[in-house]
């Protein structure tokens, strides 16, 4: 009984396998496979010639019998062989694929092989050799080639599958299909109207000339990209819009602000002929360009800072009261820039001028402000510790931090 089983166990049971991934023997002479047998496959083989004789899986069939016939004559004593056939799908693709692998797995269970000798028909049946050899070792490969049959089929299938690749896919079928397409149509639009040959080839230039600064600039991945994002946009809080609209409109304020101090320089400056006389004028310029532009200039600040203030409102931040310290300041600023071109206006004044004492004047109070408003923020931020969220956050992150400072320094140290 033992001798027995390790006898078993040191037999080697080969399989000749022969596979016909486009299934012709199904379609064409009605058989279902799988076929196990050298009975079964010369029947087969017999009757796909007799329906089709230009047809390659017949050859590979007898091919196949004709295999296990010599190596049946020549085998040794602990090999044991026998030959199948195993057939796809006329459709192909993944559904081909599947029913091979369904195929040989019950073949398996009937012929339980340790080795598998494929034969196939071509170029097409071979890419099947990955999933065969994935489940059973395959010790060699025949290929049958009738004629010039090979060049021809990998000819045709690799002519077929960019076809396929063209028709189906939305990314060639735009530019191999769609471009000559429209030519097409663009033709028989001008010539149902009677437009000469020449517009039709400024029309084809034309569209040419489109779609490569499209292609080559990419715009048609911008369109894309902006699309996705608008698609896919999600707007922010309520707060953080708001800031954001008050400082886009604070830019635009900014932005005509600095056009119109440049229309009420160019409007007000005198004619000059010569380098020193723009060198004398400058001062002048400077004044009209300042008057001009300070009151939406001021303005355009404040409502960014104010849109800011907004948003640190609600969210509890700390940096709140040194913003609206900030628009305080910005505010007064105007009446600095504003005693500043009346300088600029009168450059030869001196320092008991009412002029320039007014500057004087303004520059204090400026400071002054800024100064009331840091003792302010100081007041207003003791009062009112609960309102802000972040102040426990920061001491207690703030106190982690020092405390392993502390304990770096005290390792150091020993």
């Amino acid at each position: 009984m033992i001798e027995k089983q390790s006898e078993q166990q040191t037999q080697k049971r080969i399989l000749i396998l022969c596979v016909d991934r486009d299934g012709d023997i199904e379609v064409k002479a009605g058989i279902k496979t799988p076929l196990l047998g050298r009975t079964a496959n010369l029947d087969a083989a017999v009757s796909l010639a007799l329906r089709d004789p230009e047809e390659p899986d017949a050859n590979a069939m007898f091919e196949a019998v004709r295999l296990y016939d010599r190596l049946q004559s020549e085998r040794k004593t602990e090999e044991i062989f026998e030959v199948a056939t195993i057939s796809g799908s006329e459709l192909g693709g993944v559904g081909a694929d599947r029913k091979l692998v369904a195929e040989l797995s019950t073949l398996q269970n009937s012929f339980s092989a340790t080795e598998v000798i494929l034969v196939t028909d071509g170029y097409s049946d071979e890419a099947v050799l990955p999933l065969v050899q994935s489940r059973v070792p395959v010790s060699s490969v025949r290929r049958i080639v009738v004629k010039h049959s090979e060049s021809i089929e990998e000819t045709a299938a690799l002519f077929s599958r960019y076809l396929k690749l063209i028709w189906e896919n939305p990314r060639y079928a735009r530019i191999a299909l769609g471009i000559p397409g429209l030519l097409f149509f663009l033709y028989a639009i001008l010539s149902i109207v009677g437009v000469s040959g020449s517009t039709y080839l400024l029309a084809i230039i034309l569209i040419l000339g489109c779609g490569l600064l499209i292609k080559g600039f990419g715009v048609d991945r911008g369109v894309r990209n902006l699309y996705k994002w608008a698609k896919e946009y999600s707007p922010p809080p309520l707060p953080v819009q708001i800031s954001n609209y008050a400082i886009i409109a604070g830019i635009l304020c900014v932005a005509i602000s600095v056009y119109l101090g440049v229309a009420n320089a160019s409007a007000n400056a005198p004619v000059l002929n010569n380098t020193a006389e723009w060198i004398a004028a400058l001062p002048t310029i400077a004044g009209f360009f300042i008057k001009g532009v300070e009151d939406l200039l001021i303005v355009g600040i404040i409502i960014g800072l104010f849109g800011r203030s907004i948003r640190l409102y609600f969210e509890r931040d700390v940096r709140l009261l040194r913003n609206v310290a900030l628009i305080v300041s910005v505010a007064w600023f105007r009446w600095i820039l504003n005693g500043t071109a009346d300088i600029l206006f009168k450059p030869g004044i001196g320092f008991s001028d009412p002029i320039f004492s007014n500057l004087v004047y303004e520059i204090i109070v400026g400071i002054l402000i800024a100064i009331a408003s840091v003792l302010v923020i100081f007041i207003v931020h003791r009062s009112a510790k609960d309102f802000f969220l972040e102040n426990k956050e920061k001491e207690d992150e703030f106190r982690e931090r020092a405390h392993a400072t502390d304990k770096k320094e005290n390792a150091k140290g020993t």
